[in-house]
């Protein structure tokens, strides 16, 4: 679990400020995982920040690394937190794993009037690096979900229209942590061993082989940090 903490990417700091309200301060932020996107709201200072997650493994890691945030067990659908409650609910890459239709009844729940729900996602992006995107075909192959998150996401009734923004960044990265981020996807974590193995095996051996990587310690990987948010009505 540590490795999957340490392969998953952070959200740049100015994608963060654009989903936080300058007024707010309590924040949930559900499906939190191992914390990436709930360091990002520690870190900006003045927020009381509670962070839903189901799995034990992954909240434990979010506890040890960020002590003054409340780590609670709950889902999207039922956190068990008290009614209006908060200003702000996030979801770092995760609403796409929720039932879309109790989870908006649950945020509207425990949202305060004229709350806000923002989504985030990290895109590995595109058309920018030729490695890359040999990397990204690697990855998502046999995958059926679409991760380019150009489309709005699907919510319930009662938020406001989406207000969007992206924030293109690149990210230092080594073989080892290629791999491992490789390994960290859902569509691999499904794999059978055998065939997980395989992919890794192809990750590896680009780094090895292509044009634009060897023989070098690190190398850019860019991303596209795409953003929602929408307050109640």
């Amino acid at each position: 679990m540590d490795a999957y903490a340490a392969a998953r990417p952070s959200y740049p700091g100015d994608a963060v400020a654009w989903l936080v309200p300058d007024d707010a301060r309590d924040v949930v932020d559900l499906g939190a995982g191992t914390g990436k996107l709930t360091a990002g709201l520690a870190a900006r200072g003045g927020l009381r920040v509670t962070a839903v997650e189901p799995d034990d493994l992954m909240r434990g890691v979010l506890a040890a690394a960020l002590p003054t945030v409340t780590a609670v067990s709950g889902t999207a659908e039922a956190t068990g937190l008290p009614d209006a409650s908060a200003d702000l609910v996030t979801v770092g890459q995760a609403w796409h794993w929720f039932d879309p239709l109790p989870a908006t009844h649950e945020v509207r729940r425990v949202l305060r009037p004229g709350g806000r729900l923002a989504l985030v996602w990290n895109v590995v992006l595109e058309g920018e690096l030729d490695w890359a995107d040999a990397y990204f075909e690697i990855v998502h192959r046999g995958d059926t979900l679409d991760y380019s998150r150009t489309q709005d996401p699907v919510v319930g009734p009662g938020l406001g229209p989406w207000e969007r923004a992206s924030f293109a960044w690149r990210r230092t990265i080594r073989p080892d942590e290629l791999r491992r981020l490789a390994a960290s996807r859902s569509h691999l974590i499904a794999m059978s061993p055998p065939d997980r193995d395989a992919l890794l095996a192809e990750v590896d051996a680009l780094w090895r082989t292509h044009p634009d990587l060897v023989g070098r310690e690190w190398a850019e990987l860019p991303y596209v940090t795409r953003c929602w948010r929408a307050s109640t009505t």
